[in-house]
């Protein structure tokens, strides 16, 4: 299904995210005919750019990331448009009227506005109050909606400000809060694989399931966004958004329909349900860590306070690992392991179940144990390991695997976690996207974490490279269980 008519206003298209991603999403989503015939896209931005020059610009990226050319290419740039606004500045919002009211009248969009704020995260409440100051929030003419990027909110407190501010110009049924994780195939296919499977629905809970292991790790360092990173973290970076949104839909219970209110609604019961952490959880439960410099593969690796824009000082993790339990039916007793960090020994996001071993006092003794590994990135697929009878006598068992890649599909076209979200958006489906009450539970479960890193939690090195500090070993091994070490591929098909 196409996406309505309609005009996308970026704020902050001279940014890197606007040509790496947005751009790029929206022409591939153009390519394979996603797009109405009658789209536009306006860039807005501080910066003095003719539309000549903005399309210029998004064409070298596209041909840069995409390797896009030809008339298709051309075509797609034609809709492209740019206008300088000081976006601090509600007055000179007043040059969008006129932009706007001759788009939507050559594209016939009948007034349909999606507005992306790919902005520093100061100007997330400023911008919709200076929309709202030209009447350009309401919806009398043509749908409004508000695309905000994490992070939404820097701690419990500003995250309920940052909410009063935008919902003064704009509805809950208007704001869509990103998380690109959730765009991701394999995030959404957790829902099919268990709901419409009766192999493992029965087995989704604390009778069947030992533990589950969350991973998101990255190969690279802060690179260029150490000034950045240095006031965000791991913690905020990626375990209050991305990760725990990605344990909700592990954890949660079927929606009664599949719309985005009984989604979104089982997702945040779950989120309400994790065990509030204690000051015994944030001493044995919590390991925070930093990389620190070494050498890799006979080069020096420089550590996170070599790092350009970090304070020589920084006391900011890259790393976390966290044991968490969910108090509801489902989940009591089951632990949920979850870990990230920079520097790593491979760039891998994935959610491993643990299954019980078999309570048959002769195979168990053997026996590998069951898991099931869902990889959502980099080359999102699944994969079961089980038992199977070692060829010859006697009944010894090894691990056997039965592995899925996306990839594997002939003729699939998958949309990228931007593609399809910008997609959703433009089709008024706000499933995929973070609701504010999940967002309030995800800042209430983290910010006594916060706390305790504010009043001095220890953060402890890690070599660069590794898998992070060895406590973390020690906070898993403490139950007797050790960390999956996944490389960066998936088994592929022989």
């Amino acid at each position: 299904m196409k996406a309505e008519n309609n005009c996308i206003v970026i704020f902050g298209a001279s940014g890197d995210l606007t040509h790496r991603k947005l751009i790029p999403a929206l022409y591939n989503l153009y390519k394979i005919g996603r797009l109405s015939e009658n789209f536009s896209v306006l860039g807005v931005a501080r910066t003095e750019l003719s539309n000549e020059k903005f399309r210029e610009k998004m064409r070298s990226a596209l041909i840069e990331h995409e390797k896009a050319d030809g008339d298709e290419l051309n075509n797609f740039c034609s809709h492209l448009y740019y206008q300088a606004v000081n976006t601090s500045d509600a007055a000179d919002y007043v040059k969008l009227i006129p932009r706007l009211d001759e788009l939507h009248d050559k594209y016939k969009t009948c007034g349909n506005t999606l507005y992306y704020l790919s902005t520093p995260p100061s100007l997330y409440g400023v911008i919709p109050e200076c929309l709202a100051a030209h009447g350009l929030n309401t919806e009398e003419f043509g749908w409004k909606r508000i695309i905000v990027e994490k992070p939404f909110g820097y701690d419990m407190k500003t995250a309920k400000e940052l909410d009063v501010q935008i919902h003064r110009f704009f509805d809950e049924h208007q704001i869509y809060r990103i998380d690109h994780y959730l765009g991701k195939e394999t995030v959404q296919n957790l829902l099919v694989l268990r709901f419409s499977n009766g192999l493992f629905e029965p087995l989704w809970n604390r009778n069947y399931i030992d533990y589950i292991e969350i991973t998101g790790a990255e190969e690279l360092g802060v690179e260029q966004r150490g000034g950045y990173y240095d006031g965000s973290g791991a913690m905020r970076d990626m375990f209050q958004n991305h990760l725990l949104q990605v344990l909700a839909m592990v954890a949660m219970e079927p929606p009664a329909i599949i719309n985005a209110d009984s989604m979104r609604d089982e997702v945040a019961k779950v989120l309400y349900c994790l065990h509030p952490l204690e000051p015994n959880d944030l001493q044995h439960n919590l390991v925070l860590g930093q990389y620190a410099a070494t050498q890799l593969n006979g080069e020096r690796v420089k550590g996170y306070l070599e790092e350009k824009g970090v304070p020589p000082d920084s006391n900011t993790e890259t790393y976390m690992a966290l044991r968490c339990k969910i108090d509801n039916w489902r989940w009591a007793g089951v632990p949920f392991y979850v870990r990230t960090g920079k520097r790593l020994a491979a760039r891998v996001t994935e959610v491993v179940i643990h299954f019980k071993k078999t309570p048959h006092p002769v195979f168990s003794q053997e026996a590998p144990e069951n898991k099931l590994i869902l990889r959502i990135q980099p080359d999102e697929g699944i994969s079961m390991r089980f038992g199977l009878k070692k060829p010859g006598a006697g009944f010894e068992a090894k691990e056997v695997s039965m592995d899925f890649r996306y990839s594997d599909l002939n003729g699939a076209s998958l949309l990228t976690a931007y593609e399809r979200l910008l997609l959703d958006a433009m089709k008024g489906d706000a499933t995929l996207f973070a609701r504010t009450d999940a967002v309030h539970a995800c800042w209430k479960f983290v910010q006594p974490i916060l706390d305790y890193k504010a009043n001095g939690g220890r953060v402890y090195e890690y070599e660069a490279g590794s898998w992070g500090p060895v406590e973390a070993d020690k906070l898993i091994a403490q139950h007797g269980r050790v960390w999956r070490k996944p490389s960066g591929q998936m088994k592929k098909k022989v």
